[in-house]
């Protein structure tokens, strides 16, 4: 297949134009979805890792039950071993200590190692399904929203989720636990302590909550701008030469001052409202700290406790606080991460192009003889692009679509590679409804050359055999050959194995286009799309084209896009077309004696530029 679009073509009408702007660059981002919503569609990549997460949870229990363990042992050493001054005890129970705490080590890293196996092979699969349904949606989509958001959304967003995870699932089933296990640990040596260090717990509870609702609010505004300026950001960069011509350095600069501006203040403010959780939760157990210190000092002094059971709640306390902060913290880069994933979760809802029929049928041999049948479309409602447009076209037929920019040219060709779907009427090839054959067969038949060539970062070979990827060496030089850039080639560099780079940047408009063509003569289509396929090439360059292009156009149905009249006044039908209507159709001779719309633009337009 040949129809080598950029998916960077303009919403609307220029369907294969070009950039069309900064479009959709500040447009409101979709209402966030509900949290739980989120988690659960998340626990779904999760969930065929059961086996390696119950492991996980089972080494943070080991890991958690030595860390638990060390505080007991240092109340257990000052009632028995310091205080009756026994060391050789002593030195018995801090071994034990020591043996706890690098058992609960061991048992930390091993429970890290797995997690972040765990948190990558589930990103690579959020990431793998993100890239294959952005293969499924359809051009309007790509019309309709910017493409830095949408890297965004591959790049930034995913790794956010996959740094959050990497961090907090282990975290949070660790920081549970070891709050659930110091509580029983706490109850175990006072339960009046533990009552009165518990009495702290609703408050924080109240005070996270309440902050925790605005910083999800920030955090999800604080992705959608940062996609926002990414889109801004790639859209500069790929027009920079454009930026350049029309000195537009210091106000694209002033706009994305503006933009940075916007996305640094709504970072701060998420950053201060979720900074304000760990002092507050400090401050709460120091409170704790100090309550549990002096009653705790004057129980000992009744001797209804011990000085090592009050050194053993100390640790727990302190111990207590430590899975709090954690949590807390936590929470805000859970904000963080749900927020990406809400946006990732957005592109994977959006309806794929629509799957083919079970019957959809499958051209083996065609001829070429397409039919518009009063077809109507419009890309957005109530504003009619095309009304009732009617034409045949016989098989090895040229059929050249003039009239002015917006007129609905382009359209014409979205429609019949099944871009867009129509409205009503019907299209045929061959007599067959293009909507019931399969899609796939349908734009493998067709050999589409645009104006705004898109070339890959790969060699020129490699973007020649594009047109057929299972094309010999032999066969991509022959077509290069037929669309004169053989030539060109064999000075480049490293001839045909020179690397393109991005988006061509180190050939001229004219060899890309050049490069275009080869591609499409490679792919030798049964029907052939010029869309101004020869407008970045010299007049002795567009000759050359022009006889490979007869010899490519011969027996073969071809629609032309083109304002040259080197270019359309050889076809075998000109249909003048305005204001999404055909308004006049003929060889160019019959109509230039009807003295109407294409005698006019001839007039104005290819008069003035030496075509006559």
């Amino acid at each position: 297949m040949s129809n080598n679009h950029s998916g960077k073509s303009q919403a609307g009408q220029g369907g294969f134009g070009g950039r069309g702007g900064h479009r959709g660059r500040f447009m409101p981002g979709a209402k966030a979805k509900d949290s739980k919503v989120t988690l659960k569609r998340l626990w779904k990549y999760l969930s065929d890792k059961k086996n390696t997460l119950a492991l996980i949870l089972t080494l943070v229990v080991f890991s958690v039950a030595f860390i638990l363990t060390g505080p007991l042992l240092i109340g257990r050493a000052i009632d028995q071993y310091i205080i009756p001054k026994d060391f050789q005890g002593l030195m018995f129970i801090v071994l034990m200590m020591a043996g706890v705490y690098i058992f609960g080590a061991l048992f930390t890293w091993l429970q890290s190692y797995l997690t972040i196996g765990v948190a990558q092979e589930t990103v690579k699969e959020i990431r793998k399904d993100l890239f294959e349904k952005l293969q499924t949606l359809p051009l309007s989509y790509f019309d309709s929203h910017s493409h830095g958001d949408m890297m965004s959304r591959l790049t930034n967003d995913v790794e956010n989720i996959s740094q959050n995870l990497n961090t907090s699932m282990t975290q949070i089933f660790s920081s549970v636990i070891t709050l659930a296990g110091t509580i029983v640990m706490m109850f175990y040596l006072s339960p009046i302590l533990t009552l009165l260090t518990l009495t702290i717990i609703p408050v924080m509870f109240f005070c996270t909550g309440r902050i925790a609702r605005r910083t999800r609010k920030l955090f999800t505004e604080q992705q959608k701008m940062l996609g926002q300026l990414n889109g801004f950001i790639e859209e500069t960069i790929s027009g920079q030469k454009v930026v350049k011509i029309f000195c537009r350095e210091e106000e694209n600069a002033a706009e994305f001052e503006d933009s940075n501006r916007g996305l640094k203040g709504i970072a701060i403010r998420a950053q201060i409202f979720s900074g304000i959780i760990p002092p507050l939760m400090n401050a709460l157990n120091n409170i704790g700290f100090v309550i549990v210190a002096s009653i705790g000092g004057y129980l000992a002094i009744k001797q209804i406790i011990t000085v090592g059971v009050i050194a053993s709640f100390i640790n727990y306390t302190r111990q207590f606080a430590r899975p709090l902060n954690e949590l807390a913290n936590q929470f805000n880069m859970i904000q963080s991460a749900l927020a990406g994933a809400e946006r990732v979760f957005e592109v994977l809802d959006e309806k794929s192009e629509p799957a083919d029929a079970r019957d959809a049928l499958v051209l083996e041999k065609v001829v070429g003889s397409v039919r518009f049948d009063d077809v109507s479309f419009s890309y957005k409602k109530d504003t009619v692009v095309l009304k009732d447009i009617h034409f045949d076209v016989n098989p090895g037929q040229t059929v050249a679509l003039v009239g002015p920019t917006g007129s609905g040219k382009t359209t014409i060709i979205n429609l019949l590679t099944r871009f867009y779907d129509i409205d009503q009427g019907v299209i045929y090839i061959d007599g067959q409804d293009i909507r019931n054959v399969k899609r796939d067969r349908l734009r493998s038949l067709l050999g589409i050359v645009l104006q705004d060539t898109y070339l890959f970062s790969e060699s020129v070979r490699e973007n020649i055999r594009y047109g057929r990827l299972n094309a010999t060496d032999e066969e991509v030089e022959s077509a290069a050959k037929l669309a004169y850039a053989d030539q060109f080639i064999h000075r480049l560099p490293q001839g045909y194995d020179t690397v393109v780079t991005e988006e061509g940047g180190n050939l001229s408009q004219g060899q890309r286009q050049l490069l275009a063509i080869a591609r499409a003569i490679l792919a030798n289509p049964a029907i052939l799309i010029l869309d101004e396929a020869t407008s970045n090439v010299d007049t002795r360059t567009e000759y050359h084209i022009q006889e490979a292009m007869r010899v490519l156009m011969k027996d073969r149905t071809s629609f032309v896009i083109a304002h040259r009249l080197s270019t359309i006044k050889d076809a075998d039908m000109i249909l003048v077309i305005n204001g999404g209507e055909i308004i006049e159709s003929g060889t160019h001779e019959a109509l230039l004696k009807q003295k109407g719309f294409y005698d006019n633009l001839y007039n104005n337009q290819f008069r003035r530029q030496g075509l006559s």
